[in-house]
């Protein structure tokens, strides 16, 4: 069987082609003029009045955990079930009576209390790309048209605010489907380029280096206006004029203390660095809050490559620890800080696993149904929504699609799921077609 990429390492950003002004490097800030300016066109942007809904959320941290993590090792264990089907793990109690997780959700079962668990998720598609495009963008896959993530439409509706870019994935773009479909490159994700975990961790376009000054730095501003000016008298061009206020913007947050500082994870105190867990999912979840916190609107984070298709108890044991500590420390901090009402956290993965341990003491791709996590943002407390038959397989009561996923999602955010937005083709495309809010998730 093949192997999912994302069970192969991390990839690099997919990034979008280059334009004519692309050799306008300031000395040595690597892709300043690529990413940076590109992104901030959306603070320029008239952006369409959208009759909407009151929100109840104004930011999302998404958490993705790609290859299909097994709903019985996790969020929705069998505890009476026979060992075939129970797997290798004894379920344990959480702070919601008669509920269980999985057993190396240790710290996730003591703030189940604080979440909405879905455990009747469900869709038909058992291929990795293709379940992660449902996941990502609330829409099946189809051969006419590439569908926009999440963040994309969100970018759209909303814009950026505190001078951030509206959409941050967290660490890197690995797959298309995180990506912007129809819509223009202008409301893609901008990545890190490295790794919140990595000893030294900087992103690249936010940090000039050390033997250019301030002085230095100012004067490669003046001299980029020089050929700004050049350009507009020569070609008498207004999209010229404009990309000038998209690079002065950019440099805007490359200058900004505060917009760096939403980056930068040294201005977290070592306690709290420990508290999430010196690893990828404590760095990359306590960066996740660091941005939202400063204004960004969605952050997009990847963690781990959960395609057990063999010795799902050696994949996890190296894996879940990891989530565990470093998700139940975002709920508390979260919490902590007042920001949770407000913030909504998401964890979903592309599909489920297979509700019998197969010969290699794995599970293998597994779509009819599977878990979603949500706390935060206007969703209930403590609350476990549908359920799964008495082996792990099917839906049994109140089955959930991406769709009504997508729907809640942008309802939380005061996004209207119905609107149209017009692609680049000149077709209006549902936000999301079909589904519905799930109110029963709503506090």
């Amino acid at each position: 069987m093949k192997m999912h990429r994302f069970c192969q390492g991390d990839h690099p950003t997919i990034g979008a082609g280059f334009s004519r002004r692309d050799f306008l490097h300031v000395g040595m800030l690597g892709t300043l003029g690529l990413t940076l300016p590109k992104l901030m066109q959306l603070q320029a942007l008239e952006l369409p009045k959208v009759e909407g809904y009151a929100a109840t959320a104004d930011a999302v941290i998404h958490i993705y955990l790609p290859g299909g993590m097994a709903q019985h090792e996790s969020w929705d264990p069998k505890p009476f079930a026979s060992p075939d089907y129970r797997g290798p793990y004894t379920p344990i109690k959480t702070s919601i009576p008669g509920e269980y997780v999985g057993e190396k959700f240790v710290n996730i079962a003591k703030i189940m209390n604080k979440l909405t668990v879905v455990r009747s998720m469900t869709h038909g598609e058992a291929a990795h790309e293709r379940g992660t495009h449902n996941m990502f963008t609330g829409y099946r896959p189809s051969p006419a048209i590439k569908f926009p993530s999440f963040g994309s439409v969100i970018s759209h509706e909303q814009g950026a605010r505190n001078n951030l870019p509206p959409y941050v994935v967290v660490p890197s773009q690995t797959v298309p489907e995180q990506g912007t479909g129809y819509m223009s490159s202008a409301y893609g994700p901008f990545a890190l380029g490295s790794d919140p975990a990595d000893k030294g961790f900087a992103v690249r376009d936010l940090l000039s280096p050390k033997d250019i000054n301030q002085q230095r730095f100012d004067r490669r501003r003046s001299l980029l206006e020089t050929v700004d000016q050049h350009f507009r008298e020569t070609e008498k061009s207004d999209a010229i004029g404009a990309m000038d206020s998209f690079y002065q913007a950019a440099y805007g947050l490359v200058s900004s203390a505060k917009a760096r500082e939403a980056f930068d994870l040294t201005k977290e105190s070592e306690k709290m660095r420990d508290e999430y867990g010196r690893n990828a999912a404590g760095q990359r979840f306590l960066l996740a809050r660091r941005l939202v916190e400063a204004g960004v609107r969605m952050v997009s984070v990847n963690f781990g490559g959960w395609d057990h298709h063999s010795n799902i108890k050696s994949g996890f044991d190296g894996q879940a620890p990891q989530f565990d500590q470093a998700f139940a420390r975002l709920i508390t901090d979260l919490a902590d800080r007042g920001m949770l009402k407000r913030t909504l956290v998401m964890v979903s993965s592309e599909f489920g696993r297979t509700p019998r341990v197969n010969g290699t003491n794995g599970r293998d791709h597994w779509p009819r149904v599977f878990s979603v996590a949500l706390a935060g943002g206007g969703m209930k407390e403590g609350y476990i929504h549908g359920a799964s038959d008495a082996l792990g397989g099917e839906p049994d009561r109140e089955a959930v699609g991406p769709e009504d996923l997508a729907k809640t999602m942008y309802r939380a955010l005061g996004i209207n799921a119905e609107k149209r937005i017009v692609s680049d083709g000149g077709r209006p495309i549902d936000i999301v077609n079909g589904g519905r809010v799930m109110q029963e998730w709503l506090a």
